[in-house]
C-alpha cells in the first residue's frame, strides 16, 4: 500500500475510535483525548488532501454517535441444539449482533 493510502487509512481508523470515544465516554479528560485524536485524523486528512482543516472537519468530522457504515449484522450461533440468544437493553431478545465496525467485512463483524 503507498504511504498516503496508508495514512489515509489510519486517519479514518484514528477518526472511528475517537467517534466512539466521544459517543461513549464519560470523563472529562477522556473526552478531551478523543477530541484531540479527532483533531489530529483531520489534520492527516486535510495534509493529504491539501484541503482546509475546516473542510475536512466539516466532511470528515461532521457525524455524532457510533462511526459506522451503518450497516448491522446478525448471526445464527447453534451449540447442542440449543441457539444463542442475548437480551437487548429493553429487555427482548435477538440473536447476537450489532454495528458493523469500519474496515471490516460483514462476515469478520460476525465472528468479532
Amino acid at each position: 500500500m503507498e504511504d498516503k493510502d496508508l495514512l489515509i487509512e489510519w486517519a479514518k481508523r484514528l477518526q472511528s475510535l475517537a467517534q466512539a470515544g466521544l459517543t461513549y465516554g464519560k470523563d472529562n479528560f477522556d473526552l478531551e483525548r478523543y477530541q484531540e485524536i479527532r483533531d489530529i485524523s483531520a489534520e492527516i486528512m486535510a495534509y493529504k488532501s491539501d484541503l482546509p482543516i475546516q473542510k475536512v472537519k466539516d466532511l470528515f468530522c461532521n457525524e455524532i454517535g457510533y462511526q459506522t457504515p451503518k450497516l448491522g449484522t446478525r448471526a445464527a450461533i447453534f451449540k447442542d441444539n440449543k441457539i444463542l440468544l442475548v437480551q437487548e437493553n429493553d429487555g427482548s431478545w435477538s440473536l447476537p449482533g450489532g454495528w458493523c465496525e469500519v474496515n471490516m467485512s460483514v462476515k469478520e463483524n460476525c465472528i468479532k
